[in-house]
This record gives C-alpha cells, sequence and structure tokens, in this order.
C-alpha cells in the first residue's frame, strides 16, 4: 500500500500531528508558526501552509513529543492576562503562582514598597507593579540569565522594577525594609517523583537539592528585619508544607499566619504578617 500523502492545509497538518501531542498544543505550535491565533487556524483550516512552515511545525512537534515544554519552543506563557517570554533559563510561570499574586493584592494597600525574591522571568514583581500602579518594586535574582529574561519583560509591558542579582537577603541593600515581600523560591525535594517531569526547567530554580525546606527556611528567618511594621511576608510552597511553613513563620515571629490553598485544593501559599 502506498503512504498516506499529508497535504499542505492547515487541516492536513493538524490532523497529523494531534494524535502525536494532541489537538489542543498543536494548534498552538501551529499558530505560533504562522502568526495566527486559534481562531483563525479554525476558520481557515484549508488554507495552504509554506514548505518552510511546515517543516518548522513538524520540527516543534518533534521537540514537544520528546518533552520540551511548548511555552519554551513558543518563548511565551501566559500569566495573570499578561505574556511572558520565558526560555529555559527560567521557570514556566504557572497557574498556582497567581495565587501568591491574588493575596497580596488582598493584604497590601497604598503605594507601598515591595520585594520579590527569585524573581525568575519576573511575572510576580511584574504583575504586582502593573496591578499596583504606586508600588515600588524590587526584584531579585542569582542568575543573571534569569534576570535578563526579567528585565526584558518588565520592558515589554511597561512594568517599573528595580533589579538586583544575588542570593537572597544578599541583593539588597543593607537596612532596607519593604511593606511586602513575596517568592516562589526552590521548595520540591530532590527525592520527590515531580522533578523527574520537569527535566527542562533549570534545576536551581525548582530544588535546594536537599530537603525542600532550605530556601523557605532562610528567606523567613530574615524576612522580619527587612519587613516594616505591619508587612506582609508571602511564600509559595509545595503541596504537602503547608504546616512546616506555617510553623517557621510563628517560629520566626510572625504573627496572622495563615495558608491559601491553590485552585486544585492544596496548600500553596504560607503568609504573615510583622507585628507592630
Amino acid at each position: 500500500m502506498a503512504d498516506v500523502q499529508i497535504g499542505p492545509s492547515i487541516r492536513a497538518q493538524l490532523g497529523k500531528a494531534s494524535p502525536v501531542i494532541g489537538r489542543f498544543e498543536a494548534m498552538i505550535l501551529l499558530g505560533f508558526v504562522i502568526g495566527k491565533p486559534r481562531e483563525y487556524l479554525i476558520a481557515h483550516d484549508e488554507a495552504e501552509l509554506t514548505e518552510d512552515q511546515i517543516l518548522q511545525f513538524d520540527m516543534l512537534v518533534d521537540m514537544r513529543a520528546a518533552g520540551t515544554p511548548v511555552p519554551y519552543l513558543t518563548g511565551s506563557q501566559e500569566f495573570f492576562g499578561r505574556h511572558f517570554h520565558v526560555t529555559d533559563a527560567v521557570l514556566i510561570p504557572r497557574p498556582d503562582t497567581e495565587v501568591l499574586v491574588e493575596q497580596a493584592l488582598l493584604v497590601v494597600a497604598g503605594n507601598p514598597k515591595v520585594l520579590d525574591l527569585g524573581t525568575g522571568s519576573g511575572c510576580i514583581g511584574i504583575t504586582l507593579a502593573l496591578e499596583i500602579p504606586g508600588a515600588q518594586v524590587t526584584a531579585t535574582d542569582a542568575s543573571e540569565a534569569a534576570l535578563e529574561i526579567a528585565r526584558g519583560n518588565a520592558a515589554e509591558l511597561a512594568a517599573k522594577v528595580e533589579f538586583r542579582e544575588g542570593f537572597w537577603w544578599d541583593a539588597l541593600v543593607p537596612n532596607s525594609q519593604f511593606d511586602l515581600i513575596v517568592s516562589n523560591p526552590p521548595y520540591i525535594r530532590p527525592d520527590d517523583d515531580h522533578l523527574r517531569n520537569l527535566e527542562y526547567e533549570p534545576l536551581q530554580a525548582l530544588t535546594d537539592g536537599i530537603n525542600g525546606l532550605e530556601c523557605l527556611q532562610a528567606i523567613a528567618d530574615g524576612a522580619i528585619a527587612h519587613l516594616t511594621p505591619g508587612g506582609w511576608l508571602l511564600l509559595e510552597h509545595g503541596y504537602d508544607q503547608g504546616a512546616e511553613v506555617r510553623a517557621m513563620l510563628e517560629q520566626a515571629g510572625f504573627a496572622a499566619v495563615r495558608t491559601k490553598k491553590d485552585y486544585g485544593g492544596n496548600d500553596r501559599v504560607t503568609m504573615g504578617r510583622r507585628a507592630k
């Protein structure tokens, strides 16, 4: 039997790729290749693609089938209604992290000084800068490659953010204080099975290589000194770390310690306030 020939139309290419990576992701990748939204692909599925477009699409489908996440292939990920540029130098922003932003917006008022520790793509700090127009936002990261991505995102989204390089508190000007400190630090245990599914993302942004709690502990221990009276610390953490992070914050002297669940019903963000 002769080989079945795949035509150059949008419908044919989606039909070829969908059994390999699923129709949803196939549409994202093909839309990226031809610079058109999903609605266009549906309404113009008989439109023909160029040979170069087909070759590029095939390459992306092969890379996705091999495990490369879609946001690294397209260079973009949506977060809090905005698109952020991402590469494998930074974590891919996830919906659960939006819970951290939502809670931050609930506890701050006025024109706060905000610190985003370990900013990565900048999605948290930049979002807070845009959602709170009067905020003074500082964002830090130990990776210069990550900071380059974050600076580019801030420029693209017209967000005013000061970026500083360094490990946690070492990145700051001595004695600096903030009304709000937020962080999504590495918190996955090195023996966690989930880590194997994240092999394309930067390992140093996922795990401390020890027990998943070292970075959370370092931030909790130093936060009081860098918070104004009444200021808040918000930490994203693993689904099974809520009790341990609450204990960290209480031991560090925080008041009003509580944990907020994510959209899947798992403990995700623990917060505490410096007493006045």
